[in-house]
């Protein structure tokens, strides 16, 4: 995939600024000044399904997730922002997010963040057993200390907080 080209990748820093300001209308307005052409560039899907996730929205945040898996299927973000949305989006739910990120696992085995959510979703049905098993699986794989701080931060966790310092 090419990366964009000026004035499309100014627009797109304009449109990340513009969103890390608190302005979602403004960023959207610079998305929207992005050539037909490069609306499905995988960086210009990556803006808009975080604001879209940021402004809550689960069901557009999905379709820009679906459409960012398949122009970008080698992105492991395009597999954890599918199952993120899909786990809030209306129909969707923890069981289908599982599903849809426990496939990735595999395609992108040295990837900490992909096991962590599985151990979220996991803690979050109670298979307790499977979180562990994730959720060290993460630690191996990423930032051990910076994680467990997430871990114990993270409410999707808290049946495993007890047990975190120990992993």
């Amino acid at each position: 995939m090419l990366s964009l080209e000026p004035p499309d990748i100014f627009f797109l820093s304009a449109a990340i600024g513009w969103s890390e300001l608190g302005d979602p209308a403004e960023a959207e307005a610079e998305l929207a000044r992005i050539t037909s052409a490069n609306q499905s560039h995988p960086d210009v899907l990556e803006v808009r399904w975080v604001m879209l996730a940021q402004a809550q929205r689960w069901e557009a945040a999905l379709e820009i997730a679906r459409t960012l898996m398949q122009h970008a299927p080698l992105r492991s973000s395009s597999w954890l922002h599918h199952a993120y949305a899909l786990r809030r989006a209306p129909g969707g739910g923890l069981q289908q997010a599982w599903d849809a990120l426990l496939s990735a696992s595999e395609q992108f085995p040295t990837e900490p963040t992909i096991p962590y959510n599985l151990s979220c979703y996991a803690c979050q049905l109670q298979q307790l057993e499977a979180a562990r098993t994730w959720l060290r699986r993460a630690l191996q794989l990423g930032a051990k200390d910076k994680m467990k701080t997430m871990a114990l931060e993270d409410p999707d966790l808290q049946p495993l907080w007890g047990e975190i310092p120990e992993l």
